[in-house]
């Protein structure tokens, strides 16, 4: 039986190899057509996997010849705003949903749910004209207000207040807590392990949007990496090598969130609230 379950675990563990293999190889290709040089041939038959000749020439050109600075600057700022306005906003709106008793939570809280069901292009339209006459198109806050809060993260957030335990606030509530008091001083320190992965999923969701800067931007100075690695694909004539070089500097700051947050997303952090 021993015998069966090391088999059935050496399996598992090669399966698991495997299809992280497969998930990373695109990956590793990327990463291997931005460092071969100006004159190693990226459509070689068979292909090579490794660079012949490593460089950095086309990092090099991505900065020197297009304004990749400035996109990162911007896909930046409106990612660290979304972040910020949606830890604010929804663990605001998910504190009273999950701990105040008042008529129509339900309701409110299925309703809430049920717009997670509404695709983003049947309210881009209404929301493009709301822009508009707010005077907000060609602006980064049209890219930041339609994420400043959102029904996943309520609901999130929601579900993760739910589980405090109610001696927690009590005990709050004895040393002279306010609501708010409760919400800043228990309920945000129970919650840090959905707020990390509230944070990560609308850092990467902003950080990736294409469709909502390409129909709210015009002006290239405004421009987002998405459109950034849209516009350089098509200034340069589809120098992959360039190509692959933006997409390589796009994912990295994706890839260190998630390497720096992922030791503080645990099942429960409630005992984080608990008086020392």
């Amino acid at each position: 039986m021993r015998r069966f379950s090391r088999a059935t675990a050496g399996l598992q563990l090669t399966l698991l190899l495997l299809l992280a293999l497969a998930m990373l190889l695109p990956l590793l290709w990327l990463v291997s057509t931005s460092l071969k040089g100006p004159a190693e041939n990226i459509f070689a038959s068979p292909p090579a996997l490794l660079p012949a000749q490593p460089s950095f020439e086309a990092y090099g050109r991505l900065f020197a010849g297009s304004p990749m600075s400035t996109y990162l600057l911007n896909s930046a700022i409106v990612s660290g705003l979304a972040v910020a306005c949606n830890l604010l906003f929804c663990s605001l709106a998910a504190y009273p949903l999950a701990r105040l008793r008042f008529a129509g939570r339900g309701l409110v809280l299925a309703l809430v749910v049920a717009t997670i069901l509404i695709p983003f292009q049947v309210v881009m339209i209404p929301l493009y004209l709301l822009m508009v006459q707010l005077g907000l198109r060609n602006t980064l806050a049209a890219l930041v207000i339609p994420q400043a809060a959102t029904a996943f993260g309520i609901f999130l957030l929601r579900q993760s207040f739910v589980g405090v335990p109610a001696e927690l606030e009590e005990a709050a509530r004895c040393d002279g807590c306010t609501p708010v008091g409760e919400w800043w001083n228990v309920m945000l320190p129970a919650a840090k392990a959905d707020l990390i992965t509230l944070a990560m999923f609308v850092f990467i969701g902003t950080w990736s949007d294409f469709l909502w800067p390409l129909v709210i931007l015009d002006e290239p100075r405004l421009y987002t990496l998405p459109l950034g690695l849209q516009q350089l694909a098509s200034s340069f004539s589809l120098d992959w090598r360039l190509v692959a070089a933006g997409s390589v500097i796009s994912i990295l700051p994706v890839l260190a969130l998630f390497i720096g947050l992922q030791r503080h997303i645990l099942p429960s952090a409630s005992g984080d609230a608990v008086k020392g």
